[in-house]
């Protein structure tokens, strides 16, 4: 019985469906159809990327990656007894001011690699028996990496895949990653467009997010776990709480659950520390208070959030 035959019988991730009839070429090349005039993500930079032109985000044709490994500083669900596989894009589509891996987002700390390489780092993922391929910060670089899923399924990639971005993604991108990511992870960083516009330079990101975080779901549904509280397919929400509340926490909290469910899993995060250019904003300067987390929380379970990180 060949390996596609073997696949057909169990339960498999969503994207080897796409491998197996062919479709996942076809994505393949409309991605890379709309890096010659780029729109992949909400900047609409439509620069030819092919052609060595660079927007926003700072990439042409090859992604680059700052690092590797088995993670287990993520979500419970994702980390399990052996750590999630993530993988860490260099460069970013939205740019926080008081971004915790600056060196990487804003600084460009990472190496340049071909598609061949970021396959054989799933496969050693897999290898090392990481739950999932936790692909981070990934926006602007879906073209590469659906292009390295193809190489790494024919030598046998079948983990689910984590699309772990800022939010900052557009429902056009989305709908054509249809049936390849089992798992988002998006942030809900901000929900007032002026607050977005300050710190990320994206004014429109409360409205950008709320369309994907409407798609996600459509797509994957709530987060599913199985028997070992493992996530296996869904959405996943994680919101980082703000000094003095510029995240807008209680208007966030009350979308997830009137517009997508109150069965939502949401993260509500509590590690915010001044880096990077946060000191040139006198608002957030300093780490939040246990109160302003405390705070935070109430809103979340008052707006009817029953699934909350550690506390269900």
């Amino acid at each position: 019985m060949g390996e596609k035959e073997k696949r057909g019988k169990e339960f498999n991730p969503a994207y080897l469906k796409m491998f197996l009839e062919g479709k996942l070429s076809q994505k393949i090349e409309l991605f890379y159809q709309k890096m010659r005039s780029c729109e992949i993500c909400p900047r609409s930079c439509k620069v030819n990327r092919l052609d060595g032109q660079k927007g926003y985000c700072r990439t042409g044709e090859n992604a680059l990656v700052s690092s590797f490994g088995p993670h287990y500083g993520e979500e419970s669900p994702l980390v399990g007894n052996s750590g999630s596989g993530t993988i860490f894009f260099t460069h970013c589509n939205l740019g926080c001011f008081f971004c915790q891996n600056y060196d990487i987002s804003h600084l460009g700390y990472g190496n340049e690699m071909e598609e061949m390489d970021l396959a054989l780092i799933m496969l050693k993922l897999k290898r090392l028996g990481c739950h999932n391929i936790n692909f981070v910060t990934p926006t602007h670089v879906v073209p590469q990496i659906l292009k390295a899923l193809a190489l790494a399924t024919e030598q046998g990639l079948d983990l689910p895949l984590v699309y772990n971005s800022g939010g900052y993604d557009s429902v056009e991108t989305l709908k054509l990653l249809d049936g390849i990511f089992d798992i988002y992870m998006p942030d809900f960083k901000y929900s007032d467009p002026r607050v977005a516009k300050k710190f990320s330079n994206a004014e429109d990101y409360p409205e950008v997010v709320k369309k994907a975080l409407k798609e996600m779901h459509r797509q994957v549904g709530d987060l599913v776990l199985d028997q070992k509280g493992i996530a296996k397919k869904g959405l996943l929400i994680r919101h980082l709480v703000l000094p003095e509340n510029q995240a807008g926490t209680e208007e966030v909290m009350r979308f997830i659950s009137e517009e997508l469910s109150p069965n939502s899993y949401v993260n509500v995060m509590e590690q915010y520390r001044p880096e990077f250019k946060a000191r040139d904003f006198p608002l957030l300067n300093r780490r939040i208070t246990k109160n302003e987390y405390l705070e935070a929380l109430k809103m979340a379970k008052d707006a009817g959030i029953k699934r909350l990180d550690g506390f269900f």
